[in-house]
């Protein structure tokens, strides 16, 4: 039986105070029952002696706490999750904003989740063809992952987390691949972008979309990814599926913390975030992998706006030390017009080694690789040389190396948010680019490569 409480003393912004309460914990769901009958949610944030601090989901206008009731629930936050949530559209919490039906759940989950044991893990070794070549041929996805894209203010990140989504694919497996889009803290027009674009492609029907839009409460933000990464283990531990969540915008979600934290009156840490930034991260980040025995997979890739394009900034700071790597969007390049605009050298993926090579991508692919980003370094090094000096100051060979960085750029980098290029085709283009450097100069590839894949001897 549920406990009831005519004990609400104040409301302060989202925060309620419950006075006489017994047996309530942490992260407990309440209703708040008024005189009209009409029903307002939030969850427990502190438990004090025989103090509880609520904190709603809707806002408090209105609220009589005089003839209002607080009713305790005994649990968490939970999901229902079926796999007919594909191909359907959700708020943050996990209601249909589609129009459809509710779902019929198949299991009820707590979005809190359980942590994966380190010794069940099994290590990240395939490969994850998203279509974009910047990312398959030199920053490659692997599956079982967790590789974020840090983006600035006003660059394209959702349209390629829109690409990603619609194109990702594991190649030469026949299991099913789903993808779950958590959208934190966006506008109507960018909700309306993601769900338009997907139902256009086609790609809405192998992805469970749940939005929070900016105008909904803060504690929602916080339990949107949550919501999300519950929905995918389900999908991939109970129904073996290989699932990509892509979590956008990650500033946003820790903004709301900071927001909570604050109303908590809590100590705050590094620039006013609560000092449990980097623990709470790190528990939504650390829900990705592969279980051993387990058929399905959870590759992760979260999106985060830097603020003032600060790389040491405490969310992309805190996020680069969990995750493992990034792939960094470039404002230059967005003013050249290069989309999408990766900056390949500073972006990195820690992981690429273990999913590339033969049986997996193609036996040339790491050489060339090597050899793409040493010659695209040289290239803008000769580039910046010019710049300054002119042109008379370069070499002949300097000025092909100058004339790859801008051809790299130009065929390889921007390949707009439209286009799908298999490995084979990307790694066809390097062969390409390569063509204007000197043969002797591609001491990082292996002679026989050259020979069968430059000069065309394929067995």
């Amino acid at each position: 039986m549920y406990k009831e409480y005519k004990t609400i003393k104040e409301v302060v912004g989202p925060l309620m105070l419950v006075e006489g309460v017994e047996g309530v914990k942490y992260d407990e769901l309440v209703e708040i029952l008024q005189e009209d009958g009409s029903i307002r949610r939030g969850k427990v944030l502190e438990v004090r002696d025989d103090k509880a601090v609520v904190q709603l989901f809707e806002n408090t206008q209105g609220l009589k706490i005089s003839s209002s009731r607080a009713r305790f629930l005994g649990h968490s936050q939970t999901l229902d999750v079926s796999e007919d949530m594909l191909g359907r559209v959700f708020d943050g919490m996990g209601k249909p904003r589609d129009g459809g039906a509710a779902i019929i759940p198949e299991m009820r989950l707590s979005i809190n989740g359980s942590p994966i044991n380190p010794a069940s893990r099994d290590y990240p070794n395939e490969f994850i063809q998203t279509g974009i070549s910047a990312i398959d041929g030199l920053n490659t996805l692997v599956r079982g992952q967790k590789l974020p894209v840090f983006s600035m203010s006003g660059l394209p990140h959702a349209e390629l987390a829109a690409q990603i989504a619609r194109q990702a694919k594991v190649l030469n497996s026949d299991s099913k691949f789903a993808v779950v889009f958590a959208a934190i803290g966006i506008t109507y027009e960018e909700a309306d972008y993601f769900i338009s674009d997907f139902r256009k492609t086609g790609a809405i029907e192998r992805t469970v979309l749940f939005t929070n839009l900016a105008n909904d409460p803060a504690i929602e933000r916080i339990a949107t990814p949550k919501v999300a990464l519950t929905c995918a283990e389900y999908l991939a531990f109970e129904k073996g599926m290989h699932v990509l969540v892509i979590l956008t915008d990650i500033t946003n979600y820790a903004e709301a913390l900071r927001e909570v934290s604050a109303a908590r009156k809590e100590v705050p840490g590094r620039r006013g975030y609560p000092g449990y930034l980097y623990t709470d991260l790190a528990c939504m980040y650390e829900r990705a992998g592969r279980i051993k025995g387990k058929e399905g997979s959870i590759t992760q890739i979260p999106i985060l706006t830097m603020p003032e394009d600060d790389k040491t900034h405490p969310i992309p700071d805190l996020t680069g030390y969990i995750t493992e790597g990034q792939i960094i969007l470039s404002r230059e390049l967005h003013k050249r017009g290069v989309t999408p605009p990766i900056d390949v050298l500073p972006s990195l993926s820690r992981l690429k080694d273990k999913g590339i090579g033969k049986n997996k991508t193609r036996e040339d692919h790491a050489d060339t690789m090597n050899q793409l980003f040493a010659a695209y370094a040289k290239g803008k090094e000769c580039k910046e040389l010019s710049a300054i000096l002119g042109d008379a100051a370069l070499t002949a060979t300097d000025k092909l190396y100058a004339k790859f960085a801008e051809e790299f750029e130009r065929r390889y980098v921007s390949q707009g948010f439209t286009t799908n290029r298999t490995i084979e085709e990307t790694l066809d283009l390097g062969w390409d680019l390569l063509r204007i450097l000197p043969r002797s100069e591609l001491k990082r590839i292996k002679e026989a490569y050259i020979s069968k894949y430059l000069d065309g001897n394929k067995e």
